[in-house]
């Protein structure tokens, strides 16, 4: 079979955008489990409600869908407070072993999947815009916009998160709750306050993630399953804690399943996505931009 330079430029660059929604996906995920040391495995959730709310209003209204998830964000972010406080009160002051925290997103997951379907039902939904058909071309090199808008949003939420976290003074607090809380006493900055922001700007970030997805693909109430363990694999393989690492490894893994996808067939794109993964943490357990 001759070689097929095309399709292979055609299958990085799709690759490379949806790479690009992945680290939406895990953007949220990278606060929690990288900075916070919470593991929400209910993130994903969070990002299929995003998905629905920005179905309703769009369906309804005809408002664009990423607009009404940019609209949403402060409700996102209230709920990610109240979830912390939550979970402040009932195992982070008493302190419970992480292994009932993590029953505890197990539980908000799983009421999450049943509200939604009991509003919604199971069949697929999908939201109509005008970039979701056309596609950009590059030569011979095809990007669909309801694949290239998502990218950039995406890394556009990045570089505000790493703004953010870099340059003010919550930031810099977010990055050392984890490893000093003590010093940051003694900075007059209150440890469960600043975790209750972080929680809650992670749990922002599904609402505009939620309406990405449902640009890229029709969604229904389970379909968040499928990337909860894509999205812890993106924050270990990047490094934990580290937002640039996260995005890098989003579009390390999404070339990665484009490109076995392609020439393979996608059943085995996953298998080797986590054979990456379990590779880098053999000779890299600190991931690929770890302190």
């Amino acid at each position: 079979m001759d070689f097929d330079f095309n399709l292979l430029m055609n299958a990085i660059a799709s690759g490379l955008l949806l790479g690009g929604f992945y680290a939406a996906v895990t953007a949220g995920v990278s606060i929690s489990f990288g900075m916070l040391d919470i593991v929400n495995i209910a993130h994903p959730a969070f990002v299929i409600l995003g998905s629905y709310i920005a179905y309703y209003f769009s369906a309804s209204l005809g408002v664009d869908p990423i607009l009404v998830s940019i609209i949403a964000l402060p409700a996102f972010y209230l709920l990610g407070g109240a979830i912390y406080q939550v979970y402040y009160l009932s195992f982070e002051r008493r302190g419970q072993d992480a292994l009932r925290g993590l029953a505890f997103f197990f539980g908000l997951l799983f009421v999450t999947e049943v509200t939604l379907l009991l509003t919604f039902g199971v069949d697929y939904r999908y939201v109509e815009a005008p970039y979701i058909g056309p596609s950009l071309h590059l030569g011979s090199i095809e990007l669909p916009y309801r694949l290239l808008i998502p990218c950039v949003a995406a890394m556009l939420l990045y570089g505000a998160l790493e703004v953010f976290v870099s340059r003010s003074f919550i930031g810099r607090a977010i990055m050392a709750v984890s490893q000093d809380q003590l010093a940051l006493q003694l900075m007059a900055a209150d440890p469960i306050r600043i975790k209750r922001i972080a929680f809650g700007i992670s749990i922002a970030t599904a609402s505009l993630a939620g309406a990405l997805l449902i640009v890229i693909q029709p969604v229904e109430p389970s379909v968040g399953r499928d990337y909860i363990g894509r999205v812890f694999a993106i924050c270990v393989l990047g490094g934990l804690g580290s937002l640039p690492g996260a995005l890098i490894a989003a579009f390390l893994l999404g070339v990665i399943e484009s490109l076995t996808s392609t020439y393979y067939g996608p059943s085995w794109a996953p298998a080797v996505s986590f054979g990456v993964l379990l590779l880098t943490l053999a000779f890299r357990p600190a991931g690929l931009m770890g302190r």
